[in-house]
């Protein structure tokens, strides 16, 4: 079972390159600041914003790249990332 967080912080963005990585940069005015305490070792601010580096290997697994859309959260105290898929309307 989930504990419990004190502010849950649910947010949605792109992901994004920079040289040949993969980020997300998330705005710490906009929630990001909620996010720091659940990314000990995977994350760290950088002037206005909250960067996540996605590791090759994580964005294999989630299918993601760069210009996808992402949601990120902090369910249970831990920092999650999940794609958001589209879907399509016949």
């Amino acid at each position: 079972m989930e504990s419990p967080v004190k502010n849950l912080v649910t947010m949605k963005g792109p992901v994004v390159k920079v040289g040949e990585e993969l980020m997300l940069l998330i705005p710490l005015e906009n929630g990001g600041a909620e996010l720091i305490e659940c990314l000990k070792g995977i994350g760290e601010v950088e002037g206005e914003f909250l960067k996540v580096e996605i590791p090759e290997s994580l964005a294999e697994l989630l299918q993601i790249g760069e210009g996808d859309l992402v949601c990120v959260h902090n369910s249970g105290g831990t920092f999650h990332i999940q794609p958001v898929r589209r879907e399509y309307v016949n």
